[in-house]
Protein backbone atom coordinates (compact mmCIF):
# COMPACT_ATOMS: atom_id res chain seq x y z
CA UNK A 1 0.00 0.00 0.00
CA UNK A 2 1.17 3.63 -0.82
CA UNK A 3 0.86 6.71 1.07
CA UNK A 4 0.70 9.82 -0.19
CA UNK A 5 1.66 12.36 2.39
CA UNK A 6 2.13 15.46 0.42
CA UNK A 7 -1.88 16.09 0.54
CA UNK A 8 -1.17 16.37 4.37
CA UNK A 9 -3.12 18.89 5.81
CA UNK A 10 -0.51 21.42 7.43
CA UNK A 11 1.61 21.25 4.48
CA UNK A 12 -1.56 22.66 2.01
CA UNK A 13 -2.01 25.08 4.63
CA UNK A 14 1.69 26.65 4.57
CA UNK A 15 1.39 26.66 0.76
CA UNK A 16 -2.04 28.90 1.07
CA UNK A 17 -0.45 30.92 3.74
CA UNK A 18 2.47 31.47 1.55
CA UNK A 19 0.75 32.31 -1.78
CA UNK A 20 2.19 29.04 -3.56
CA UNK A 21 0.67 27.58 -6.49
CA UNK A 22 0.54 23.98 -6.76
CA UNK A 23 0.24 21.98 -10.01
CA UNK A 24 -2.36 19.46 -9.70
CA UNK A 25 -1.06 16.37 -10.39
CA UNK A 26 -1.73 12.21 -9.84
CA UNK A 27 -1.03 11.49 -6.44
CA UNK A 28 1.52 9.27 -6.27
CA UNK A 29 2.86 9.78 -9.73
CA UNK A 30 6.15 8.04 -10.20
CA UNK A 31 6.57 9.94 -13.26
CA UNK A 32 7.02 13.15 -10.75
CA UNK A 33 9.07 11.19 -8.27
CA UNK A 34 12.35 10.28 -8.97
CA UNK A 35 13.06 8.73 -5.91
CA UNK A 36 11.11 5.70 -7.41
CA UNK A 37 13.97 5.63 -10.36
CA UNK A 38 16.42 5.31 -7.30
CA UNK A 39 14.82 2.82 -5.45
CA UNK A 40 14.63 1.23 -9.01
CA UNK A 41 18.47 1.62 -9.63
CA UNK A 42 19.25 0.11 -5.58
CA UNK A 43 17.34 -2.93 -6.29
CA UNK A 44 19.54 -3.71 -9.28
CA UNK A 45 22.72 -2.94 -7.77
CA UNK A 46 21.57 -4.61 -4.82
CA UNK A 47 20.61 -7.78 -6.15
CA UNK A 48 23.05 -7.49 -9.22
CA UNK A 49 24.27 -10.65 -10.61
CA UNK A 50 21.19 -12.81 -9.20
CA UNK A 51 22.98 -12.20 -5.86
CA UNK A 52 20.99 -13.34 -2.96
CA UNK A 53 21.10 -12.77 0.83
CA UNK A 54 21.62 -15.53 3.23
CA UNK A 55 20.96 -13.12 6.20
CA UNK A 56 18.42 -9.81 6.93
CA UNK A 57 21.85 -8.49 8.58
CA UNK A 58 23.50 -8.93 5.17
CA UNK A 59 20.56 -7.56 2.88
CA UNK A 60 20.29 -4.38 5.35
CA UNK A 61 24.36 -3.94 4.73
CA UNK A 62 24.23 -3.90 1.25
CA UNK A 63 21.16 -1.88 1.37
CA UNK A 64 22.68 0.96 3.31
CA UNK A 65 26.74 0.40 1.25
CA UNK A 66 24.30 1.24 -2.06
CA UNK A 67 22.03 3.97 -0.25
CA UNK A 68 25.36 5.57 0.29
CA UNK A 69 26.92 5.14 -3.27
CA UNK A 70 24.25 6.38 -5.27
CA UNK A 71 26.26 7.94 -7.90
CA UNK A 72 25.98 12.01 -7.83
CA UNK A 73 25.61 11.56 -11.55
CA UNK A 74 21.86 9.59 -11.14
CA UNK A 75 20.73 12.17 -8.74
CA UNK A 76 21.70 15.23 -11.36
CA UNK A 77 20.26 13.22 -14.05
CA UNK A 78 17.02 12.72 -12.44
CA UNK A 79 16.82 16.74 -11.00
CA UNK A 80 17.67 17.74 -14.76
CA UNK A 81 15.17 15.64 -15.79
CA UNK A 82 12.59 17.15 -13.70
CA UNK A 83 11.63 20.24 -16.09
CA UNK A 84 10.88 17.34 -18.86
CA UNK A 85 8.82 14.99 -16.81
CA UNK A 86 6.35 18.35 -15.64
CA UNK A 87 5.84 19.31 -19.18
CA UNK A 88 5.06 15.65 -20.71
CA UNK A 89 2.71 14.84 -17.24
CA UNK A 90 1.11 18.67 -18.03
CA UNK A 91 0.43 17.64 -21.80
CA UNK A 92 -0.86 14.37 -21.03
CA UNK A 93 -3.43 15.86 -18.66
CA UNK A 94 -1.79 13.88 -15.98
CA UNK A 95 -1.47 10.80 -17.78
CA UNK A 96 1.70 8.75 -17.73
CA UNK A 97 4.92 9.78 -19.30
CA UNK A 98 7.74 7.63 -20.73
CA UNK A 99 9.96 7.93 -17.98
Amino acid sequence: MKFCFHNARLTKEFFQENNITLLDHPACSPDLNPIENIWGWMAREVYKNGHQFQTVDALREAIFNTWSNVPTSLLETLASSMPKRLFEVINKNGGAAHY
